[in-house]
This record gives C-alpha cells, structure tokens and sequence, in this order.
C-alpha cells in the first residue's frame, strides 16, 4: 500500500501511514527493501498504547482505511478504538483461502466478524477476483463492496529494443519455493512440453528447493535455472527479459509479481486461486488455468510459445495497459470511489477493467 499512499498524497490529500514494523523478516529474507512513502509520515505503532494514542490524536473527519477484518494484529486494535470513538473505518481484503474444512470455519468466523463490524464500515476495498463474491456471500452488501488491487510504483525496468529470436522461449517464477506456490505443478507442465524450445527460470528459495530440484532431474528436465534470491531490483530486470511470467499458486491473495510483469510487458499466466487473475483476465495476453491442473497450465504455455516471442512494440503497449495497476491509477480510483460514498451516482469501474484488453497486433 505504500506506493499508493505517496500517490494519494501526490494529489493533494494529507496521508498518513501507520504500520506495525518497517519489514517482516519474512519479507526482508525475500529480497524486499522498506518503500518509499515519499512526503507521507509513517507512524510505528509498536503496541496498543502508541495505537490508542495514534486513533486518539486523529482528526474527527478523517478517514481511515485498515487492513483486514481479523487476525490483523494491532489493526484490530484500531479498528476497536475507532469505533468507540464513533468513527467509521474502511476495510481493505485479500482473497481468503478457504478450502476444506478450515476454509468452511472461516465462512463461518467471517460471516460473524462481518456483523460486529457492518454498522461502523464504510466500504470494502476487495482485493482480488474472487474477493467480492466471498464477502456479498458473507452477507456484506454489495453497495459496500468495491473490487480494489494492490497498486504499485511503475517499474523503472528497461524495455528490450529488441527481440533475441536465437534464445529459448523463456518462461519465469519468481517467488518463495513453499508448496502453496505449486512450482511442483510448473515443472510438471513444463515436462509436457518437451520438444520445444524453452527454458525455465527460478527465482526465489525455500524450503521445497531440494525436494525441487530432485523432482526436475526426475522429470527429466535440463532446461530449468536456478537463480536463487535475487533483490528486488534485480528481479524486475529478470522480468523484462523473459517471455511469460508463470504463478502456479493454490492460493495467493493478490500476487504482485503479476502486476510487476505486466508492468515490464511481460504477459502472465496465473492460477484461478490467484487474486491477479481478475488483471490477467482483463489484459487479453498470457491466461488463467485452474488450480491444481497441470494439463491446464501445459495447454496455455504450449499457446503463448506458438503465439511467439514478444516484440518490442507489444512489450511497450503492454506496459502502457499495464499502468491501470500502477499507484498514480490507484490514488484516482480510491477518490473516485470515496466521491462515490459521499455523493452517489453510478460505481466507478476498476482502472484495469476500464481500460480495456490488451490487444495484439
């Protein structure tokens, strides 16, 4: 959310950010680097005091946007302290992994933590395909739900000037090697297409990379690297030089590597248990398969070799497609929406559906 708050502030609003800690050290031992808030201030809130003082000293008329609705640490907090200071909040959702019976009592748990909020929300900012159609499930009205992603700073990455037709057709992962990402499925996708010329770049580590790599020399397969952790930085250069971004995952709340590869003009191929996937839809390039079907994913990587490398020109348009996910479209957005709340009138669109699909030409 960061990149959107130094957005909203670029237009003028006064924002404040508040966080729990800079980084996880989950997040830190993935390659992340603390964002830039720009002119926003951001409060530490260590604890429950420094979160009660911060709702304590908040304007009456100020407007504040939480993440999550349980399980959410000292937003949960906040969220208690707002609304007995009698002021309303918004709420920003992730897809909820929600197969079998866990999945079943969290329908529940939800359905109930809906009702202790539901007279002190103003809206929920959905994230992901799927999002709105869980929570009006809930029981949340539908006039409060606004499909919503996480929008990023635009890439700085530069765009190939020109297309290596020489190398492999190259498709990339980037993320952690943990069995919720399903890179098992991608390299068993990718056994089925043997004959071709491609290749398969890994980015990231985890716990599964033994268990991985033992899996690939079973498969067979000697056209997959193994790049290890990279920073950040250096993955989007990744990103601009491939051919197709692939997230196979059973389950990812939004998937930004998605966003950052549209971002570069890289099309992407995501689960359906993606949230991302509502953005891969709506780009017209790359594809959606099922979760969990590895003839599916096989089927769309096979179609985007045929369809052939991507050309400088396309790489730029989709680029240009792409800043409907960038923090600049997200700070219109959320003002478009918050006009709506307070004024009326008909739903402003989601910048990625407005925009249209990406065509090829």
């Amino acid at each position: 959310m960061a990149g959107l708050a130094a957005a909203l502030a670029q237009r003028g609003h006064q924002v404040t950010y508040v966080a729990e800690r800079e980084m996880s050290r989950e997040r830190a031992a993935q390659g992340w680097k603390v964002p830039e808030l720009g002119a926003v201030p951001c409060q530490l809130a260590y604890d429950g005091g420094t979160v009660n003082r911060i709702v304590r000293e908040a304007p009456a008329d100020s407007l504040h946007i939480c993440q999550g609705m349980r399980a959410n640490g000292l937003v949960q907090r906040a969220q208690q302290q707002l609304r007995r200071r009698g002021m309303s909040y918004w709420i920003t959702m992730e897809t909820i992994d929600d197969e079998g019976w866990a999945g079943l009592a969290k329908r529940v748990v939800y359905r109930y933590q809906w009702l202790q909020h539901r007279n002190h929300v103003d809206g929920i900012l959905a994230i992901g395909e799927q999002t709105p159609a869980w929570l009006a499930q809930r029981g949340v009205a539908p006039e409060k739900i606004y499909p919503f992603a996480y929008f990023l700073p635009m890439s700085v990455a530069p765009t190939r000037e020109e297309t290596n037709q020489a190398q492999p057709f190259r498709f990339v992962y980037a993320g952690q090697l943990i069995s919720i990402k399903r890179v098992d499925l991608l390299l068993a996708a990718l056994a089925g297409l043997a004959g071709l010329d491609v290749e398969l770049v890994l980015i990231g580590d985890g716990p599964l990379r033994a268990s991985l790599q033992t899996q690939a020399q079973q498969l067979g397969l000697k056209s997959v690297r193994w790049l290890g952790q990279l920073p950040m930085p250096e993955v989007q250069g990744v990103l601009a030089e491939v051919d197709c971004l692939i997230l196979p995952s059973r389950h990812d709340g939004w998937g930004a590597v998605v966003s950052e590869s549209l971002m570069v003009g890289t099309p992407a191929i995501c689960s359906d248990a993606c949230g991302s996937a509502t953005a891969v839809h709506t780009s017209g390039v790359g594809g959606v398969f099922a979760s969990g079907d590895k003839d599916d994913l096989a089927r769309l990587m096979r179609e985007c070799f045929d369809k052939g490398k991507i050309s400088p020109d396309e790489r730029t348009r989709i680029r240009t497609w792409a800043s409907a996910l960038g923090a600049d479209a997200g700070a219109q957005y959320l003002s478009e929406i918050l006009r709506h709340f307070s004024q009326g009138g008909e739903k402003p669109l989601p910048p990625w559906v407005r925009s249209g699909p990406f065509v090829s030409t």
